[in-house]
């Protein structure tokens, strides 16, 4: 009979569940007849329409193509008994396959979450994106001091470039790939990044990994690299001294290689060098803070901030004579002391840490403090008149 239906009406034999793609005939309150190219017509399952979406009901049109799903391939009045809602999922699982098959990248937003990973849907079929399939950029957004349950709570809403990278429609599973989506995506940003980037260009990134050498900062598409001498203008032995993974960041174009394919990056040089400026911080006779960093036999070493190391000369330690620093001060001390030289050439500013201690005491007011005695109960002994006895 099946060949006889297939001979006859150039169509096989219809079974629960198969699919077929037709037309809408007619549209009536209570029925939806469609045309799936059978013997017999189509009819949309009557409990169907009454739980059906009001505004997807009123957008379908006579002559509109839709995806019919068989629930009954003969009712008692000859119909074939068909669901377009569960046909809907089905053009979903077809639309996944045709992405695992073409390995486009398309855009989904996070609707949920769970130990594991991420749920991102795909029309009414719902995705599952594993931690191990996340790039770096959205890993570093996570939580990784809260509850497992909760760790991805923040990405729930985000919009994020997906790949489909396993479908298996028996057991209902769709892997999806936001890695593998980066790395693609990135490919061309970064191809795109190097042909217009130049040296001086200043851009917006994310820090995504911190290394012993540097740290890589995401351009958009494109990593570039922050080497350990470029982050600040004072020596730095790691960059999680100064950055963070997931810091944003403003960087400065140093270089790029196309062919290496490479984008040297630079933090300090967004902010003047300090010895150029120097002459704008500090002037002759300032006192200010210092730490004491090194101690030799001529004097004392000592940073006024992070990038301006300066010389307290062994005779400035003191208003005494001393034979070694050591016998006023300590590496690591901190210690008011006056600038009594700058010399931005040469990279040298003169510290005194004796003349600091003279400023503080020839800047006493002695009249406010006898005044202050003399209030206390103290008296000052007055000479006796000559002559008295």
């Amino acid at each position: 009979m099946e060949a006889l239906l297939a001979e006859e009406f150039g169509v096989s034999k219809l079974r629960p569940g198969d699919i077929r793609d037709g037309t809408i005939v007619s549209i009536s309150p209570g029925e939806i007849f469609v045309d799936i190219h059978y013997k017999a017509d189509a009819v949309v399952d009557s409990r169907e329409l009454e739980h059906l979406d009001r505004v997807f009901l009123t957008g379908l049109t006579v002559g509109d193509s839709v995806v019919a799903y068989v629930i009954q391939p003969e009712d008692r009045d000859g119909n074939v008994v068909i669901s377009l809602q569960r046909a809907q999922q089905e053009q979903d699982w077809r639309q996944a396959d045709e992405l695992l098959k073409s390995q486009d990248v398309f855009d989904g937003v996070v609707t949920g979450y769970n130990r594991g990973g991420l749920i991102v849907k795909v029309g009414k079929v719902r995705g599952f994106v594993p931690a191990s399939q996340l790039s770096g950029r959205w890993q570093a957004q996570q939580d990784n001091d809260g509850d497992p349950e909760e760790r991805w709570a923040k990405l729930v809403g985000q919009k994020m470039r997906l790949k489909v990278v396993e479908l298996d429609r028996q057991r209902n599973r769709l892997i999806l790939s936001e890695r593998a989506a980066a790395k693609d995506f990135r490919q061309g940003q970064k191809d795109r990044l190097l042909s217009e980037l130049k040296k001086g260009d200043v851009l917006t990134g994310i820090v995504t990994s911190l290394a012993a050498f540097g740290a890589f900062v995401d351009l958009g598409g494109a990593d570039g690299l922050i080497h350990l001498s470029e982050i600040a203008w004072h020596r730095v032995e790691h960059p999680a001294e100064v950055l963070h993974v997931g810091q944003e960041v403003q960087v400065y174009i140093l270089g790029v290689d196309e062919e290496k394919k490479r984008i040297a990056l630079s933090l300090r040089r967004l902010t003047p060098e300090p010895w150029s400026v120097i002459d704008q911080t500090y002037t002759l006779g300032q006192i200010v803070i210092a730490r004491i960093t090194k101690l030799t036999n001529f004097g004392a070493f000592a940073k006024v901030d992070d990038s301006i190391e300066g010389l307290i000369h062994i005779s400035e330690l003191a208003d005494y004579r001393i034979g070694h620093p050591k016998e006023v001060v300590q590496e690591g001390d901190e210690v008011h002391v006056r600038v009594i030289r700058i010399d931005p050439e040469r990279r040298r500013i003169g510290l005194s840490l004796r003349q600091a201690s003279e400023d503080a005491y020839v800047e006493v007011d002695w009249q406010e403090e006898a005044e202050t005695l003399l209030s206390e109960g103290d008296r000052v002994a007055e000479p006796e008149p000559a002559g008295a006895q």
